[in-house]
């Protein structure tokens, strides 16, 4: 650190060359990251059922172009009339031209589920290509729907790549959109921080510095992985946040050191990297431990999260450390100019006065302190005990959305289960298929039919009544009907049969699993191997692939969280209240996104929908790894002074209320910013995004006030000595490290 310090302060000007070439070779890069981000749409994942059973499709029945685009035309005239008719066979042969459509299945006249009673509403289905290509052929098809809208035709798309493509485009957007509402707030809140326009503006250069460079990094992951759209917004939520926590605390001491040097920047600048330097490098650490725990789970979109969080952790710690120092040692006393407010409130000693009369008034009562604070956020936990989690595909989108839309026009005309299909995969085990076994095959498909809720059953025994209910999505006519369902129900080698139930509606991530259940009751009668596929099966396995990794998650950067803590405090105690109290204030955030997205109290007001009924399954991992890293920023500001006043020899109580007054005012400022930066993405469009700004939002005011400044100082009252015991022989065996800010 020392030899950093040195750096930082003897060639300012040579650090700041470096990170402008840097930054200049990042940002068309960067500028590339997004849209080389992925949705991750369920499903895909390496060796699961679902994968396992595309892959025969694809390879043993040739399927390759059967991925749906479903098309809402509204009709004026109705397609009744010769006029709408003709308008709208117009469209249906201009379809058939659109690049990567391969067939194109028209709502017939009179048939149930491609057209309403009043012939002003149709469905058309265009298959595109099941993977590559496919949001190529879902681009073309919205440029071809958008020119043949006209006043009397108007045509809307969805169908899974639409709402897949419509999650990753306006998960980048609202990403976007919450970085330019955030920054002029923060920049606000700053200035009243340090009541001076130049060190305002250098918390929000680190911030964007440490994105730029970190989307750059991003951009060149996904040249040999898959990285989640979900990437972006964690890159932005750390690296607004930590950057501007760890800039507050820099310029803050930088100001301090800068008074007490007489003016002497450049040994300010030095000493404020041995001071606060070490508490930001600290804090990166055990933020960089909670992201680097979802690297461990072998899922690709959690790994890409996890790489990400580290990725810009690391990133705002090295600027922290070099480019701000660097700039603080050019500017000297500039740093305080030009004064717009004669005070910053972080300067204030009279908020400091405060803070420490109201650490006196906690500290007189530290069982109602701990006690309470514990019983409020057990309370707010609750619901997070029914959390339901998944794939919420079109419902992860709000109202306004083209493809949520069409899709509420696609059930209003009983075509709804087109988009949540069970692909049934009967394995003969290399025996190829006789007639003696039509008898069989025969009377799975009926028990399939005979369950409740399916639509049809599209199979070889299929009559046209079938065909109707099914919306014809077979893109056959009674005569060719089949023809067409032998070829798509064997396999060329007629070693595998395959059958598909198409539901009455689409499902919700929450109703598919007693769905699946039925379906796999059926066939486990049947005496048939099977696979059970389709984007249901798919989201679910998705789903539970990522909850799954939550228990690793957890105790990865518990144990990581433990070890740092011990070795920064010499203490066991210390460690373990963290990880308590940082627990509890995730679970109270789940709990409240628990209420609000899934229940729906309060979802209307704050601009969720209220029909999603599930959380979308990288949540609790998400929240869990982005709070618990940055929760612990305001452990250490707080436990680091508490042990600088401890060491000099202050008694605890007293060197507990010292901390709470020093501190209180940085960790208030911090929350507020962070609080600002989360709050901002609960205004995009995509509700897994609106649900972790809403959770990250909610986690940061619990922790910033109930927990960081009642429930920590009460409980560190009632230790007492407790608070730094460690065993001697761990002690002599433990490295030493100081920390100051």
């Amino acid at each position: 650190m020392r030899a950093l310090s040195l750096l930082v302060s003897r060639a300012p000007w040579a650090v700041l060359i470096v990170w402008v070439l840097v930054a200049l070779l990042s940002v068309p890069l960067a500028a590339r990251a997004p849209a080389a981000l992925t949705a991750d749409p369920a499903g895909g994942l390496e060796g699961s059922e679902a994968t396992r059973a595309l892959d025969i499709l694809r390879d043993e029945f040739g399927e390759k172009d059967t991925n749906m685009a479903l098309l809402v035309t509204r009709s004026t005239p109705p397609l009744s009339t010769p006029e709408g008719q003709a308008r709208y066979e117009a469209f249906v042969d201009g379809l058939e031209d659109v690049p990567g459509v391969t067939r194109v299945i028209s709502a017939g006249s009179g048939t149930v589920g491609t057209q309403s009673e009043d012939g002003r509403m149709a469905l058309t289905v265009a298959q595109i290509p099941l993977e590559e290509g496919a949001t190529e052929a879902v681009r073309e098809l919205r440029n071809y729907a958008r020119a043949s809208s006209t006043d009397g035709l108007s045509v809307r798309v969805t169908g899974g790549q639409a709402i897949a493509d419509d999650f990753t485009e306006f998960a980048e957007a609202d990403t976007k959109r919450s970085e330019f509402a955030a920054l002029p707030l923060i920049a606000v809140m700053l200035l009243v921080v340090f009541g001076a326009l130049v060190a305002t503006g250098l918390p929000l250069v680190v911030g964007v510095l440490s994105i730029s460079v970190a989307m750059a990094g991003v951009y060149g992951l996904t040249r040999v992985m898959e990285v989640s759209t979900f990437a972006q917004s964690v890159i932005t939520m750390l690296g607004l946040g930590a950057g501007i926590d760890y800039a507050l605390l820099m310029v803050n001491r930088f100001r301090e050191e800068l008074r007490r040097l007489g003016g002497d920047s450049r040994a300010a600048a030095a000493q404020t990297v041995l001071t606060a330097g070490r508490s930001v490098t600290f804090s990166g650490l055990t933020v960089a431990i909670a992201m680097a725990g979802l690297i461990v789970p072998p899922v690709i979109f959690v790994r890409s999260l996890g790489i990400g969080g580290v990725l810009v952790v690391l990133l705002t710690v090295l600027a922290s450390l070099t480019a701000l120092p660097a700039m603080l040692a050019l500017l000297g006393d500039r740093v305080n100019s030009p004064r717009v407010l004669k005070i910053g409130w972080s300067q204030n000693a009279g908020a400091s006065a405060a803070w420490t009369a109201f650490a006196r008034r906690v500290t007189a009562r530290p069982w109602l302190g701990v006690l309470g604070s514990a019983a409020l956020l057990l309370v707010l936990s609750v619901p997070a005990l029914n959390m339901r989690i998944g794939y919420a595909g079109a419902w992860a989108l709000t109202p306004g959305v083209e493809s949520r839309d069409a899709l509420a026009d696609v059930r209003t005309l009983g075509a709804g289960g087109l988009l949540s299909q069970f692909e049934v995969i009967l394995d003969l085990k290399g025996q190829r298929y006789t007639p003696d076994d039509r008898e069989k095959f025969q009377a799975v498909v009926n028990d399939l039919k005979a369950l409740p809720d399916v639509k049809a059953v599209l199979s070889p025994f299929v009559t046209p009544e079938d065909l109707r209910q099914a919306g014809d999505s077979t893109g056959t006519d009674a005569l060719g009907a089949m023809t067409t369902l032998t070829r798509r129900s064997f396999s060329q080698d007629r070693t595998f049969l395959r059958v598909t139930v198409i539901p009455n509606d689409a499902l919700r991530a929450d109703a598919i699993p007693e769905y699946e259940a039925r379906i796999r009751a059926t066939l486990d009668r049947s005496g048939y191997a099977y696979l059970l596929g389709g984007s249901p099966i798919g989201g679910q396995e998705f789903s539970r692939a990522i909850t799954g990794t939550l228990p690793t998650v957890v105790l990865t950067v518990f144990a990581g969280t433990f070890l740092l803590l011990m070795v920064a405090f010499r203490s066991l105690l210390i460690p373990l209240k963290s990880i308590v109290t940082n627990a509890l204030t995730v679970g109270a955030a789940a709990g409240v996104v628990t209420e609000i997205v899934q229940n729906g109290f309060l979802a209307g007001p704050l601009g969720i929908p209220t029909d999603v009924g599930v959380l979308d399954s990288s949540l609790p991992v998400l929240l869990f790894a982005v709070m618990f890293g940055l929760s612990m920023d305001y452990e250490i500001f707080l436990l680091s002074r508490v042990q600088e006043e401890h060491l000099r020899g202050t008694p605890n109580d007293e060197a507990v209320v010292k901390a709470v007054g020093h501190t209180a005012r940085i960790i208030t400022s911090a929350a507020i910013i962070m609080f600002i930066v989360f709050s901002a993405f609960m205004f995009g469009r995509v509700v897994a995004s609106k649900s972790i700004g809403l959770g990250l939002a909610v986690a940061v005011l619990l922790d910033a006030t109930l927990v960081r400044l009642v429930m920590v100082p009460a409980f560190l009252k009632l230790a007492g000595k407790w608070n730094w015991w460690l065993p001697a022989w761990l002690d002599r065996r433990l490295p030493h490290v100081t920390l100051e800010h």
